[in-house]
């Protein structure tokens, strides 16, 4: 398989690469490998954190609150640009608080990334960052004497956003990098409508791709305020932001549940009478519908005899043939030119 073309670039200026090295933001092992430096490799994806897993000499840090992130302990911080550019920002505090004096710090992206644009964000930090090479579409930016930065505190980080959906209105916790950061997007707003309208019958359920939380925290407060039995929400996601952004919301709404990480449902045991779910469509800029095919393959395993799937996906999406193959009948539960809300019952 061929490595991302950041990853071709880096090796290719191997020789910047000094002392002990840690990677942030990695997203292929065979860079490890290929790779005669050792040190640590970090991602905020609990998918490629475990293919990462098992490299000789690598130390492998899921996402920014590690304990592997030890301060100071690194001789070469290596940026590899985030799909979101606000995440950038957050990636750049840390590699700055990792560097030991006189570390060196080197920033790649794909030009069709933005990495052009990212540059202004890494002289904010490093004004004395050059390019040293554009190779595989990427540009390679590095910048010498960068330690004696201050702590990362990924908490500093996090904002609040109050978001109203039928009449509940609560606080849901943000960080940069994450899915719809600092509103309700209109996917999940439908979602919550039909939950209101044609209410779950049940005291437990597991909120798939959980992004910050807000399925489960709206759940919570909208049975509170009809007088309902309170309801267990258990909450998954691969994103190390997500987690974090989840269990503040939980925290702060009271919320029941655990929130668990996972690549898809491979990381996830048990049943539930019901599973929601916003999916994922896009790795990067790119369209992806592995991961809610690879879902909705192994859904059926996790849900109840009987047990209703509920998901909401955009409307021009192939899913409804899939939930009725893997799951069982399916209807559109409410349905407008951009998203469209499916409810399936897992067959006997």
């Amino acid at each position: 398989m061929s490595l991302p073309n950041s990853h071709e670039a880096l090796l290719r200026n191997r020789h910047l690469l000094r002392g002990r090295v840690a990677l942030l933001g990695v997203t292929a092992r065979a860079l490890l490998t290929d790779l005669s430096v050792r040190g640590l490799a970090m991602s905020e994806n609990a998918g490629v954190c475990a293919a990462l897993a098992g490299q000789a000499d690598w130390q492998i840090a899921f996402g920014y609150e590690d304990s592997a992130l030890a301060e100071g302990a690194f001789d070469t911080l290596v940026v590899f640009l985030p799909k979101a550019r606000a995440e950038l920002d957050m990636r750049l505090a840390l590699a700055l608080s990792l560097a030991a004096d006189g570390g060196r710090l080197v920033l790649l992206g794909e030009k069709k990334e933005g990495v052009a644009g990212a540059v202004k964000q890494l002289r904010a930090v490093a004004p004395q960052a050059v390019k040293v090479d554009s190779a595989r579409h990427c540009q390679v930016w590095c910048a010498d004497e960068i330690g004696g930065h201050a702590r990362f505190v990924l908490a500093n980080w996090l904002q609040w956003t109050a978001v109203e959906c039928e009449s509940v209105t609560l606080d849901v916790a943000g960080l940069p990098g994450i899915f719809s950061n600092g509103e309700l997007d209109e996917g999940t707003r439908m979602l919550l409508q039909t939950l209101s309208s044609s209410p779950l019958r049940t005291s437990s359920l597991l909120d798939f791709a959980c992004g910050a939380g807000v399925i489960g925290a709206w759940l919570s407060q909208w049975c509170r305020q009809h007088g309902k039995p309170p309801v267990t929400i258990d909450a998954v996601d691969v994103q190390s932001q997500a987690l974090v952004c989840a269990g503040a919301t939980y925290q702060r709404n009271g919320v029941s549940g655990s929130i668990m990480a996972s690549d898809g449902l491979s990381e996830v045991a048990g049943q539930w009478p019901a599973i929601v779910t916003n999916p994922p469509f896009h790795s990067g800029v790119k369209t992806d519908l592995s991961m809610t095919e690879r879902f909705l393959r192994d859904v059926a395993g996790h849900l109840s005899p009987g047990g209703e799937l509920r998901l909401v996906a955009n409307s021009f999406l192939p899913y409804e043939a899939l939930i009725q193959r893997f799951v069982g009948p399916v209807e559109r539960l409410r349905e407008d030119r951009r998203f469209t809300v499916y409810r399936a019952s897992r067959r006997a």
